[in-house]
């Protein structure tokens, strides 16, 4: 497993670490000269007897850092005269706990079974927990602009090693039982930081969404006795009309029933139950992929475009990981250059979704997209991988 280049701690304890690129110098480490101001305490977890969801309460967060001018962004290197969240004056890939967390820093004990009594019944303590857990930021890159897409493949595969690392050593802690790393991108989806950065959750629950889907890849799997995802891979790949690219290692395709405009899900060939268990060859395939599909979704519009980038990873203590397949959901509501598609009415208070465009218009837009040279397979018009001798990476003849 990749390890970070270094490790240590800010003024008030919290933990930092360094990931570097493939022949980067060690980042020049500083100590954290701002004064210790006390943590903030981990909130609480208040369990809905409705629907039976955990609500994390972290009223903390009210006084979050904003949209700072990039002169004042605390995720930029420090300078003398003007300390940040990274004690260093440069570096590749930085993962730190964040100041603001909704889950944590404490651990505790979330009770092994959801409580079962109904207001009134034991009261408000009964149905209370400690918000404990432990969130993370991932910060891409020194540079205060630029996105995922424009990192480069070397770049993005150590974010894609860190990612594994916290992936692994997060699930480790004890009470931890689901690990979430994800991107917000754009001020649209609600991003409070413009500097290129994401995020890890670790949960002491299984996610509302997780419990659903691990349930029907359960089923499905004692059913015909195949992977819920091997399944759809298959479907999709036959299909073909839905797909976007398609490499050695992954495929990109936009879903049967996609819920939003942009919808584009990626999924390793071989099963994979979490990031920390891809190999060296998935891993550099995946550094190219990924920025692909994001150069895809941006050249859709003269601007760039939001999104939120969800990898789905399996519990920690999923009964049968045999029917488990990690995979990356890429959503965004931009329908259209000036339009959003806001949640209202069925999808929000229903959760039952309307599609504004079939996925397999956005999938035909999205492969008609020229995205920055690279090396992976494209796709015909129909969706199909391009044939061999009809493809070849820069510099190479075709085959």
């Amino acid at each position: 497993m990749t390890s970070p280049q270094h490790r240590t701690s800010l003024s008030d304890g919290r933990e930092v670490l360094f990931f570097q690129d493939p022949d980067s110098p060690a980042p020049a480490v500083v100590d954290d000269p701002r004064p210790v101001e006390p943590r903030p305490d981990s909130g609480t977890l208040r369990f809905d007897v409705l629907t039976g969801e955990w609500v994390a309460v972290a009223t903390h967060r009210q006084t979050r850092t904003h949209l700072p001018a990039a002169a004042e962004c605390p995720l930029c290197p420090s300078a003398d005269g003007r300390p940040t969240e990274i004690p260093a004056a440069d570096f590749d890939v930085v993962v730190f706990e964040n100041r603001f967390p909704s889950l944590g820093p404490g651990l505790g004990d979330v009770p092994a079974a959801a409580p079962e009594e109904a207001p009134g019944e034991g009261g408000a303590s009964a149905l209370t927990a400690p918000g404990f857990g432990r969130c993370e930021v991932v910060v891409f890159s020194s540079e205060h602009e630029g996105s995922f897409a424009e990192l480069g493949p070397a770049r993005a595969r150590t974010v894609i090693d860190a990612w594994a690392h916290r992936s692994a050593e997060l699930s480790a802690l004890p009470g931890i039982e689901q690990v979430f790393v994800f991107e917000n991108r754009g001020e649209e989806i609600g991003v409070t930081m413009n500097h290129p950065h994401g995020q890890i959750y670790a949960y002491p629950y299984v996610t509302p969404h997780t419990a659903i889907t691990t349930a029907r890849a359960q089923r499905h799997r004692r059913v015909t006795g195949r992977p819920l995802m091997a399944d759809v891979l298959a479907f999709e790949r036959e299909a073909g009309e839905r797909m976007v690219v398609e490499s050695e290692h992954f495929s990109a395709f936009v879903p049967f029933a996609a819920r939003w405009p942009i919808e584009v899900h990626i999924v390793p060939h071989r099963q994979v139950t979490g990031l920390n268990e891809l190999d060296e060859a998935e891993r550099d395939d995946l550094a190219r992929i990924y920025p692909e599909v994001l150069q895809r979704i941006d050249g859709l519009y003269p601007s760039p475009t939001p999104y939120i980038a969800a990898w789905h990873q399996a519990p920690v203590n999923c009964p049968d990981r045999s029917a488990e397949w990690m995979h990356l959901e890429i959503t965004s509501p931009r329908r259209a250059e000036n339009k959003l598609k806001f949640l209202a009415g069925s999808e929000a208070a229903m959760g039952a979704f309307v599609g504004d465009v079939s996925a397999e218009e956005t999938a035909a837009r999205l492969r008609a997209v020229s995205p920055a040279p690279g090396s992976v397979r494209p796709t015909s018009e129909h969706g199909r991988p391009t044939p061999d001798h009809e493809w070849a990476r820069p510099g190479q003849e075709s085959r």
